[in-house]
């Protein structure tokens, strides 16, 4: 990448050789890649897709989601990443957000029935949207008009002239908010391609000896910001159109697979499948997230056999991978949550959340962050986006954690009451305002605890009091939250109370979420 080019473009290396992506076995080149970049281009333009248009990509890992990418950063446009587990509710306030006017969909894809979920968004939740292009099919039922996805089956086109400012909004991530839905985190150009380029550099990654296995959506930072980064390197990447343990484990090892990123559930599923003490001898990065219980001893287990796991840290407004801890660090602080920024120019401190002041370091507080990869900003929530930014512009991630001194800093917990559920990061919210939508709930809270070993998450729910209305029954919520969000934000219990528990602060009547855990870890284990 030239040192004054940071558009998505700079990052596909034609000149290395090799296949930039393999797909289901089949292998893309660069010179491939470009040209269905520009095969997009020219198709987006077709559609009436020009600077500043949102368009929602609803695909599982494919060509065509990278292809759609770099084809909008070309023409200026914006993508706005769905996630494949989303549901009615949840697909209908990112389009809304988002004022998306085309959606790019899967016309199916093993048991997610897209159609069936498009069904139940009106059209007058979403009036920008104008049109769905399809992929795998000609059309699917649904209230909007379709076209095909046949950018690849026309011949290349000229080449359009490229947008030239790299600081617009190119791509749009989800993320936990406060109230119900999601905020939109906007990054650039130059936000993910700096950011692409820092993680190869401090990986030292090498097209020659290295290799990717992508096994993460690339909807998410996570999936995403790990296939840019070895994009840019040059390095091969071998791409899952969505996770499974078995093929990660066959395409680990008869291909030698260097590095590889996700969750601790993820690595233990694929180690669970084989009994061989050594089952990934190139084994060097795999990147982990913590999300359940026993990370440490999977870590422990996993570096026994040969398979060296390495703590790291990102979010949405910082990207993935933002830091991760080195080969030369200790065992237990290598696997730590946290480690080593990734760009030099990168700046980590701690606030004192209860004085206020910058925390010195080994003192918890929250963690700030000032990067190249920083977003610009919450999508249309100016508001939200001065509230997470300082003075000075850091960013107040509300996630704990101390510095070590060394210039690398720990991860400890997520501040506040948002629950990782499913990898995903959740905010109660969501899920209460959906519960008090339906017929006969006066209120509800929701909490997370962990049951056999995964965090799940528990709704307590005061029934409406009318006289002439049926109480809801447990069974029927579940049955209409199903229908309504992904199915990892579905409570495993839910249980009717009176009243919810209390204290009254200085600052108002708080729900004590605290004495709401404990209720559900007893009521559970009364069962």
């Amino acid at each position: 990448m030239h040192a004054d080019d940071f558009s998505l473009q700079s990052l596909i290396r034609t000149e290395t050789a090799g296949a930039a992506f393999v797909f289901d076995g089949t292998p893309v080149s660069r010179a491939e890649f470009s040209q269905k970049v520009e095969q997009t281009a020219a198709w987006l333009a077709a559609q009436g897709i020009g600077k500043g248009d949102v368009v929602a990509v609803w695909l599982v890992n494919r060509i065509e989601w990278i292809a759609l990418l770099f084809a909008a950063a070309r023409l200026g446009a914006v993508v706005a990443a769905v996630n494949t587990r989303y549901r009615s509710a949840e697909l209908a306030h990112l389009l809304k957000v988002s004022s998306a006017r085309l959606m790019v969909v899967e016309a199916a894809f093993r048991s997610i029935d897209f159609a069936a979920i498009l069904a139940d968004v009106a059209k007058a939740e979403v009036p920008a949207l104008q049109k769905l292009a399809v992929v795998g099919a000609d059309v699917i039922p649904a209230h909007w008009p379709c076209v095909r996805f046949d950018a690849f089956e026309k011949p290349c086109p000229p080449r359009p002239p490229a947008e030239s400012d790299v600081d617009l909004p190119v791509l749009l991530y989800t993320t936990s908010g406060t109230t119900k839905g999601p905020k939109l985190v906007a990054h650039s150009q130059r936000t993910l391609s700096t950011h692409a380029v820092s993680i190869a550099e401090a990986l030292t990654l090498s097209p020659q000896r290295h290799s990717l296995l992508a096994m993460l959506p690339f909807c998410g930072t996570f999936g995403m910001t790990s296939l840019l980064a070895f994009l840019a390197a040059g390095v091969t990447i071998h791409v899952l159109d969505a996770f499974e343990a078995a093929p990660a484990l066959t395409i680990l090892s008869e291909h030698r697979i260097t590095h590889a990123f996700g969750s601790d559930e993820m690595f233990r599923r694929i180690l669970a499948l084989t009994d061989a003490p050594r089952p990934l001898p190139k084994a060097e990065v795999f990147g982990f997230a913590a999300f359940q219980p026993g990370w440490r001893e999977l870590a422990a287990e996993a570096e026994a056999r040969g398979v060296p796991l390495f703590g790291l840290y990102g979010s949405s407004e910082v990207q993935a991978l933002f830091s991760i801890g080195r080969a030369g660090d200790a065992f237990a602080e290598r696997i730590e949550g946290g480690g080593w920024p990734m760009s030099p120019q990168a700046r980590v401190r701690v606030r004192d959340t209860e004085t206020g002041s910058l925390a010195p370091h080994g003192v918890s507080g929250e963690i700030e962050i000032s990067a190249p990869s920083r977003f610009l900003g919450y999508f249309h929530n100016p508001e939200a986006t001065r509230d997470a930014i300082t003075a000075d512009g850091f960013f107040r991630t509300g996630d704990i954690g101390r510095l070590r001194g060394d210039g690398s800093f720990v991860y400890e917990t997520r501040a506040g009451d948002a629950m990782r559920l499913g990898g995903f990061l959740v905010a109660p919210g969501e899920i209460e305002d959906e519960l008090k939508s339906c017929p006969g709930v006066a209120d509800a809270q929701v909490v997370a605890v962990d049951l056999k070993g995964q965090a799940r998450c528990v709704a307590f729910v005061i029934p409406a009091q009318e006289p002439q209305q049926e109480p809801p029954q447990p069974e029927a919520l579940v049955a209409r939250l199903r229908e309504r969000l992904a199915g990892y934000k579905v409570p495993a219990r839910i249980y009717f109370v009176g009243a919810f528990p209390v204290t009254d602060s200085a600052n108002g009547i708080k729900i004590q979420r605290t004495r709401l855990r404990a209720m559900a870890v007893d009521r559970i284990a009364s069962e």
